[in-house]
């Protein structure tokens, strides 16, 4: 007992009275942590607590299941005075933070900015997110990767919401431009068609839907309030439904339901009657249209998507075409709040980005299809690696 409370005292004696050496050792410690981290390898790094990212930066943190989403911030290697990111800078290379960079859209995002010549860092949680999607830039002494979370735990309202307002707390503190890619979804099911950047939407905010179609109209809200009250330069894009080669297999979205169904020989699911629409970019489409909003001077929001309009039934045509013409189709109960149209219009885009999309359904599909089979029954002969150049 007489040991127990000796110790005890001589503990809350140093706690107590010898506050500052409890300060020095901390501070050291924390030093000797830091230079340990610091020499660790640039290619692989373990979970951090905070980031501090003095560079360029672009995130992509959405571990929603059927749709992607990116707050992207992008800072020149020259910041002037007033915090703001100086324009006609496209031809300085840059140093990038790609957040949620490991998955489907930023994975490609991540390829684009590499080939231009900047150097980028991705911070993924790997909840949807792959690294092998990333495996041929692990050389690459202009690429790294940090295995994070933006916000913890990961749901769908802390994400939309919590990670945009760090990501845009980053953007503040080093003076950087932010790209939030918004969705389509902030529309709800719209009674305006097709959708202008002007309409307000229609959505239901106490509906199964409603955590990501409010979450996402919330980061909007917040992204804008830091462009007002606090100067920030920001750009806002929604997206469309988009597809292409290193989408998840099983991910529950209609073009990868298909594919994937069509190649295993299953029907292909139908929810509804089949005559709801959807519109469907390739993935080179999105990533062209969200560097020309990046490098441009106007803040938004951009609607990012192919006007080209499909029914489900119609896309399970295309698939069938595609892949088998004997793929059968099974009709199931609709989901609730399910959009009965959903296609953009991309006016403003083409006329102030210069932007619209090229890759048509026919001409995209076959390449994710390539993918799917690769990665589904191990066929080597397909390399959807790359994007399609057009």
């Amino acid at each position: 007992m007489m040991k127990s409370f000796s110790l005890k005292n001589s503990i809350q004696y140093v706690l107590e009275k010898q506050r500052f050496m409890c300060l020095l050792i901390g501070i050291t410690m924390s030093i000797a942590i830091f230079s340990v981290v610091s020499m660790s390898s640039p290619i692989l790094k373990p979970d951090f607590g905070t980031i501090d990212i003095h560079d360029t930066i672009i995130s992509n943190s959405n571990p929603i299941p059927r749709r992607i989403a990116y707050e992207l911030v992008d800072e020149t290697d020259h910041v002037n005075a007033g915090g703001k990111v100086p324009l006609g800078l496209k031809g300085k290379h840059k140093r990038i933070l790609v957040t949620g960079g490991a998955g489907f859209v930023g994975s490609h995002l991540v390829d684009r900015l590499i080939a231009r010549g900047d150097s980028v860092i991705v911070v993924d949680n790997f909840f949807t997110g792959n690294k092998e999607n990333l495996l041929h830039h692990y050389k690459n002494p202009r690429f790294e990767l940090i295995r994070h979370d933006v916000v913890e735990p990961i749901l769908y309202h802390k994400t939309n919401v919590m990670g945009t307002m760090n990501m845009l707390g980053l953007a503040k503190r080093v003076g950087a431009r932010f790209l939030i890619t918004s969705t389509s979804e902030v529309y709800g099911d719209p009674l305006q068609h097709p959708q202008a950047e002007t309409y307000w939407g229609n959505v239901n905010p106490i509906g199964v839907r409603s955590c990501y179609d409010e979450g996402k109209r919330t980061a909007e809200t917040l992204t804008m309030d830091y462009h007002r009250g606090l100067n920030i330069e920001v750009r806002i894009a929604r997206i469309f439904n988009t597809y292409g080669p290193r989408m998840c297999i099983d991910d529950g979205r209609v073009v990868s339901n298909f594919v994937a169904q069509a190649l295993r020989k299953e029907p292909m699911t139908v929810y509804g009657d089949g005559k709801q629409t959807r519109s469907f970019q390739y993935v080179s489409d999105l990533v062209e249209g969200l560097m020309r909003l990046m490098e441009g001077d106007h803040v938004g929001p951009f609607n990012l998507g192919n006007p080209g309009e499909f029914t489900m039934l119609e896309l399970a045509k295309v698939v069938q075409e595609t892949i088998d013409p004997n793929a059968k189709i099974e009709f199931r109960p609709n989901t609730e709040d399910d959009p009965h149209k959903r296609k953009p219009d991309i006016t403003k885009a083409k006329q102030l980005l210069g932007w619209e999309p090229v890759v048509s359904l026919r001409q995209g599909l076959p390449m994710m299809v390539d993918d799917f089979r690769q990665r589904i029954f191990g066929d080597d002969k397909h390399d959807s690696s790359n994007l399609l150049t057009i």
